[in-house]
């Protein structure tokens, strides 16, 4: 029998106590604790549906071992927006038909948003083909997937840009 520990997760900036086996993924404990808006997809992080962000980087919540996330910050699709406040990210795909069966979307988002945390530039396709290469979908070419990150990355940087020359007035 596994070992168990108590651990203080952060997910989606809500503080909570789990008591978790040394060798449950933090996809298993994320879906156990109600967040199923994190896809169980293949388990062995070849299509990346449980991504999450982990202090702003994407990680395969199937490779993640619980216990060593500690009291770093989760992030899934959730807490990035919803249906009444939805993320620019959410948008993009939402306006752009860059969500066909949606299973692959938290996923693709996640892989987004942690692309767009490390790079303040546009990225081109080639950056959005390596940021994306961990995320699979069976439903689409990409084609609109790209589109959607394309013109989220631009809207997140108008915005910055807008929120910049509002600060220097």
């Amino acid at each position: 029998m596994a070992n168990r520990k108590m651990l203080t997760l952060a997910v989606n900036d809500t503080v909570r106590n789990v008591d978790v086996a040394t060798n449950e993924t933090l996809l298993e404990t994320l879906r156990r604790v109600g967040a199923v808006e994190v896809k169980c997809g293949c388990e062995k992080g070849d299509c990346g549906a449980c991504a999450v962000l982990l202090d702003g980087m994407a990680v395969d919540s199937c490779l993640t071992l619980t216990h060593t996330v500690g009291a770093r910050a989760i992030t899934t699709i959730k807490g990035l927006g919803n249906a009444e406040a939805p993320h620019p990210i959410q948008t993009a795909f939402a306006e752009r038909g860059a969500a066909q069966c949606g299973y692959c979307t938290p996923g693709m988002i996640i892989a987004t948003q942690s692309m767009l945390n490390n790079d303040t530039d546009t990225p081109d396709e080639a950056d959005i083909r390596q940021a994306l290469s961990g995320n699979l979908c069976r439903c689409t070419g990409y084609t609109k997937i790209y589109d959607a990150v394309l013109e989220s990355a631009k809207v997140m940087r108008d915005t910055a840009a807008a929120g910049e020359m509002e600060s220097v007035k």
